[in-house]
């Protein structure tokens, strides 16, 4: 059989000739006028050109009719444009494909269509970690290989409108990472509850009901966002808390093995080195008491509601059931770190599989925060452990979380996603951008991406970041771009073999990903009245303390309102009592060390 076309057909025989070569992009004039010539050399089909004992390989991004002006000679009917890719050559007799070009074409060399064999060549598995994310759109019994080790070890992008079929690529990209690199722990970063069913008995689903992500593993930054729910923090509380929040760590650290906490108050400044920062256990309650006996010791009325509101702020959270997931044991202390670890990044298993992180069940305040801390601690643990659990964290809505203006969302989060891109391919720690408006998000972040997955898109900033992004050899594949269909993408970079435009593989239906509210039904035989109660009842009950202990039944309103009266008068004698009029000293804070002041 000839590499050049297939036995039995007349595809070894040239459809045109070069007419001129300007670096990587060929003119081609085509003479064959058969069905043959018709049906293959259009517009994203591959062609070859031989140039001495090479074939060159290149994609047509344009055909136009030929005009008594070319030079291309009266037997030419139509003129193609092709970008050059790359070449096969011989070796030892063996044809082999390599990317690039070194010997260009001349004036007169013959174009022919490429044949099965050479795309079969062209995007065979190159390797045991190679992985088939579906078929060549040019050839539906040619899978598309993608190199495993350069799309994880250079980052990858899948961009795309909503409705495209995106989430349904992200899964098949995922789920067959996992079974070529079983050794990768994968954490998805799920913003709309879609993948939980997606990678069968592999997938650990962790959200609000199960995660546990201890208030003292932020760092203060992140604690900040926490406490003053994404808004403008106050400078006044935050210089106290930054003062003593390592006393508290200390005073844990001092007296965990003590039971008299009253010993936390006659600790004094002392912090034994930790800073605010510092991801080391502390209670609460030990904060509570150091900021209530400050404020005891302060005259003016004004710093002590300063205190005050605080306190408040901080057991607010802390009795709050939507935040349960980080400040559930907040005064039971515990060193669980390593517990943490191992259910976000199952770091102590044989066999690695997938976390899906629902975020979408976590109260929207705190996401940035939650996504921040989570990118970090996997930086922070493949440098401590010099990549010995390699990690890829694919990152569902990127531009969310690291927007191209800096002066939108949470700048640590994008900090943390920044360093994972630029730095995190040394230690272990990949990165998957998955994002519908590529323009919004951090140009510095997503030029780090040597492997994009370019699904529809129609906005024209979003084509025209991904045309700078892009070598001038493969921009006008992009081109596509507006026109693909659902499933379809064009694949580009380090981790193809050439780029194409190939159709994501089909999963099966109860695989595909989909929102777990879309999924549910409501009762038809509800009436419209039922329905709106039943909406309010689910509703409050997420912001609502359950108590399930039989031991401790509700208490009556007449209990209720007692309780309310003595918090109030505990209150305000905390505010207006006998204190002390001794003002401590305090310790300076650096407002550029921590961004959260400067918005």
């Amino acid at each position: 059989m000839n590499l050049l076309g297939e036995e039995g057909t007349t595809a070894d025989r040239p459809i045109g000739r070069v007419l001129s070569c300007r670096g990587s992009e060929a003119k081609v004039g085509l003479t064959d006028t058969g069905p043959l010539g018709e049906r293959l050399a259009t517009v994203g089909k591959f062609i070859a050109i031989r140039s001495g004992e090479n074939m060159l390989l290149g994609i047509i991004v344009e055909v136009s009719k030929a005009t008594h002006d070319d030079l291309a000679g009266p037997a030419t009917r139509a003129l193609a444009r092709v970008d050059l890719m790359g070449e096969i050559t011989r070796e030892a007799g063996i044809p082999r494909f390599r990317r690039g070009v070194r010997d260009y074409p001349a004036i007169g060399d013959e174009a022919f269509v490429v044949s099965r064999e050479y795309l079969k060549l062209v995007y065979s598995s190159t390797g045991e970690h190679s992985i088939s994310i579906g078929h060549l759109q040019q050839d539906a019994t040619i899978p598309a290989f993608v190199d495993v080790d350069s799309l994880l070890s250079k980052h990858f992008a899948v961009l795309g409108t909503t409705g495209v079929g995106k989430s349904s690529g992200v899964a098949v990209i995922l789920g067959e990472v996992l079974r070529a690199r079983p050794g990768v722990r994968i954490l998805l970063l799920d913003v709309h509850n879609e993948y939980g069913h997606s990678f069968g008995d592999k997938g650990r689903v962790v959200g609000s009901d199960n995660l546990k992500l201890p208030f003292w593993l932020f760092n203060f930054e992140e604690i900040i966002d926490v406490i003053y729910s994404g808004r403008p923090a106050v400078p006044e509380e935050v210089e106290i808390l930054a003062e003593l929040i390592p006393i508290a760590k200390a005073a844990y650290m001092s007296l965990k093995n003590s039971g008299d906490r009253s010993l936390i108050a006659r600790k004094g400044p002392r912090h034994m080195g930790f800073t605010a920062d510092t991801p080391s256990p502390y209670l609460i309650q030990d904060l509570l008491t150091l900021i209530d006996e400050r404020m005891g010791k302060l005259e003016n009325r004004s710093t002590r509601m300063v205190h005050h509101r605080l306190m408040m702020r901080i057991e607010g959270l802390k009795n709050d059931p939507r935040y349960a997931f980080t400040f559930e044991n907040a005064n039971v202390g515990g060193d669980t770190m390593a517990a943490v670890l191992e259910q976000l990044f199952q770091l102590e298993s044989n066999t690695a599989g997938i976390t899906v992180l629902k975020l979408a069940s976590l109260p929207g305040d705190v996401l940035d925060a939650v996504v921040c801390v989570v990118c970090r601690l996997a930086f922070e643990f493949g440098m401590w452990s010099d990549g010995a659990a390699p990690v890829l964290i694919a990152c569902e809505e990127a531009h969310r979380y690291a927007a191209a203006d800096h002066s939108l969302g949470f700048a640590p989060a994008r900090r943390a996603l920044s360093r994972i891109a630029k730095e995190g391919r040394k230690y272990g720690v990949y990165l998957g951008l998955v994002t519908q408006r590529p323009a919004e998000l951090d140009p510095t972040i997503i030029s780090q991406c040597s492997t994009l997955f370019v699904m529809r898109l129609a906005n024209e900033k979003d084509q025209a970041l991904l045309r700078s992004a892009v070598s001038d050899a493969v921009v006008n594949l992009l081109s596509f771009v507006p026109s693909l269909g659902t499933g379809e993408v064009v694949g580009l970079g380090e981790g193809m073999p050439l780029p194409a435009r190939l159709t994501f593989s089909k999963l099966p239906a109860n695989l595909v990903p989909a929102s777990e509210t879309a999924g549910k039904k409501t009762d038809h035989n509800m009436s419209r009245s039922e329905l709106v109660r039943h909406a309010i009842e689910r509703w409050r009950k997420a912001t609502t303390s359950q108590t399930t202990d039989e031991e401790d039944p509700p208490r009556d309103q007449a209990t209720n309102v007692a309780v309310a009266q003595d918090a109030i008068a505990r209150g305000l004698q905390a505010i207006a009592g006998d204190r002390p009029a001794a003002e401590p000293r305090r310790v300076p804070l650096d407002p550029s060390r921590y961004s959260i002041l400067k918005r």
